[in-house]
């Protein structure tokens, strides 16, 4: 296992959160592959492997390539191979469910806004609906800050109570309002089933397991100074947002889920607000002896497939209230993210 992994790991499950709710339960996680639900699959088979909590995992995913051949080989984990879209049955008993599958790539949410949509929506009433079948003790959405929309004018922090404007006839909307209806059918669930569901929405997250090609401005520096490129920004730069390094994301994922009393949480470290132009300059800093550059190169009528939002950070003081405290700096994130990349030798 990769270093890094392992300590990000390692870091998580020595965390003060009520693990011991998990013992001799069945977990099932969607998006398995991906990098929020890889890391939370990973954690429950680590907290196996150092207390024998004899944890049934159930990573569901549409590609099982995905996984590391490590994991998939587990006696621990059983690998389904499911789209969320479609209608779930899974015999076997499910004690919590964390649905952590839906595209992150603006290129996705570009091209096919549709399958964005449906993920979300088709998604979660389908892991809902399993969830109510099981009579599940606990289901987890990961939603996302893009659910806000952009703030009112002056307003700089969302609470887990104050939104924004989203347009609905835009089609990258796609993934804000998909996110909104899901969050809707989980409060639904909650009032009519009386089902223990939890809403947690992300910060911009970042960190081992993401993509560097998936055209996120973050992936594109990733990419750029692992490359030993010059980062070339295609705008000012001016657009502010929060950057949450994984290992502190997924902490606060399993807090929520097991820790906590109220239904919605934002998850995200405000000491990681940055401008885009800051976060490039973080970028070519961290290593310093590559002697990289910011170079500007803005097209006329700027980018697609990016979110409309430019201000509008999360508030996390009330998860903080609860005892999540995040750990890493921005730097100290991408330097880690980059370390990871290099190990992995990735193309």
């Amino acid at each position: 296992m990769n270093a890094v992994l392992r300590e990000d790991l390692e870091m998580i499950t020595g965390e003060d959160i009520k693990w011991d709710k998990l013992k001799g339960k069945s977990v099932l996680i969607t998006g398995a592959g991906g990098m929020i639900g890889s890391y939370m699959l990973q954690t429950l088979a680590l907290l196996n492997d150092q207390h024998d909590y004899g944890i049934r995992i159930l990573a569901m995913l549409r590609n099982p390539g995905k996984l590391p051949d490590e994991v998939r080989s587990r006696k621990d984990v059983e690998v389904l191979v499911h789209d969320v879209t479609e209608k779930l049955h899974i015999e076997e008993a499910v004690d919590y469910v964390i649905h952590a599958a839906s595209p992150a790539s603006p290129l996705i949410m570009q091209n096919q806004p549709v399958e964005t949509a449906a993920a979300n929506t088709l998604g979660t009433f389908y892991t809902l609906m399993l969830a109510k079948e099981k009579n599940a003790e606990g289901y987890l959405y990961i939603s996302s800050r893009e659910i806000y929309g952009q703030p009112g004018e002056g307003q700089e922090f969302f609470t887990e109570d104050t939104y924004g404007f989203v347009d609905p006839l835009n089609a990258r909307s796609c993934y804000p309002e998909g996110k909104k209806a899901a969050e809707t059918m989980c409060i639904c669930f909650h009032e009519e089933y009386n089902l223990n569901v939890k809403i947690a929405r992300l910060a911009h997250t970042y960190g081992p397991g993401m993509s560097i090609y998936d055209g996120r401005v973050q992936a594109d520096f990733l990419n750029n100074v692992y490359h030993n490129q010059d980062i070339v920004l295609k705008s000012e730069g001016t657009a502010v947002r929060t950057y949450t390094y994984i290992a502190d994301a997924v902490t606060g994922l399993f807090k929520v889920l097991l820790d906590t009393e109220e239904i919605v949480y934002n998850i995200g470290n405000e000491e990681g607000k940055v401008s885009i132009r800051e976060l490039a300059e973080i970028m070519v800093g961290i290593y310093p002896e590559r002697n990289l550059k910011l170079v500007f190169d803005i097209p006329e009528g700027g980018t697609k497939g990016t979110a409309p939002f430019t201000l509008g950070i999360l508030s996390s003081r009330k998860l903080r209230k609860a005892g999540w405290d995040p750990r890493y700096t921005v730097k100290e994130g991408f330097a880690r993210t980059l370390r990871y990349l290099e190990l992995e030798h990735v193309d």
